[in-house]
């Protein structure tokens, strides 16, 4: 009688820690955060960064959290990859993005974003962790890649927003016109990360660095490169995390304890911020104790 009471309690926990972890991936929040990564006399700029949505068709209420997002009017708009899952979500991503496409924008891709979601064994990623390992060859998968990228992608550049897969852009944010150089890789958990050539010239008053997989070999090219602030997303934050721990898998080489958040990267003089994302994949929608995010990161002297 004790063991079918332990076993029944058990259950039921479990059935409430899935439903929670099911509420939460739809629980949306906006993180604030401030970066003090400008010279001295600059007026603070206001950065909104976006990852890892993993649209699918009808997410109605997801679509409409991201479109209200406008209402911040951002100075720059960063989207660091893995935007919809499958191939008929893509105008679903777009219509989210739309009003933000307004606003300066820059972005890089994820492989999600070419190849749509499959199953896969999370313990496969718990184990890789564990042994200090990234969780799969980096290598492009063996399928051919199925998404409309190339449409999604010419899309946001005729908005004006800048591709940074493996290139480098200038702008000038904010009032003061701050001259901005931005830098990106392209996805490093498929091998496709390349340092573009060095700017020939370097004026600007600010570098930032965009990469969607934060794996340590891209974030110290970027920070190499002067970046002030880097910008990545891909952990989802671990998607599932424990209380007063924190996450347990990366899916990449990035510390487990390092999987969300802004802090200074090592010791060189450049910020990391790693996004949570505000998606899962659709084959396992659940999120525990790591809400789904965007960050407005306010740029301080």
């Amino acid at each position: 009688m004790k063991l079918r009471r332990l076993a029944g309690a058990g259950l039921l926990a479990g059935a409430a820690t899935l439903g929670y972890a099911l509420f939460e991936a739809r629980w949306y929040t906006l993180r604030r955060v401030a970066a003090r990564v400008l010279d001295e006399g600059c007026a603070p700029i206001k950065l909104l960064h976006l990852s890892d949505m993993h649209f699918t068709a009808g997410q109605r209420r997801k679509v409409d959290w991201v479109r209200a997002l406008a209402a911040l009017e951002p100075d720059l708009v960063v989207v660091t990859g893995d935007n919809f899952a499958f191939g008929d979500a893509m105008e679903t991503a777009l219509e989210a993005l739309e009003p933000l496409l307004a606003a300066p924008g820059a972005f890089v891709l994820g492989s999600n974003d070419y190849y749509s979601a499959t199953v896969k064994n999370p313990l496969g990623y718990l184990c890789a962790t564990l042994a200090r390992r990234p969780p799969r060859r980096l290598a492009p998968p063996a399928r051919p890649a199925d998404l409309p990228t190339e449409q999604f992608r010419q899309v946001l550049i005729r908005a004006g927003w800048m591709d940074l897969d493996n290139s480098r852009a200038r702008l000038e944010l904010g009032s003061q016109k701050l001259v901005t150089d931005l830098v990106g890789l392209a996805d490093p958990h498929v091998g496709w990360d390349k340092m573009p050539p060095p700017s020939s010239h370097r004026s600007a008053r600010l570098v930032l660095g965009l990469v969607h997989a934060p794996y340590l070999r891209a974030i110290d090219q970027l920070a190499a490169d002067q970046a002030r602030l880097i910008l990545a997303g891909h952990t989802h934050g671990g998607q599932v995390a424990l209380p007063f721990h924190g996450a347990l898998v990366t899916n990449s080489d990035l510390p487990p304890r390092q999987a969300a958040g802004l802090r200074r990267w090592r010791d060189s003089g450049a910020y990391l911020h790693v996004s949570a994302g505000l998606g899962t994949s659709p084959f396992a929608p659940i999120r525990l104790a790591r809400r789904p995010e965007a960050t407005l990161i306010t740029l301080h002297p």
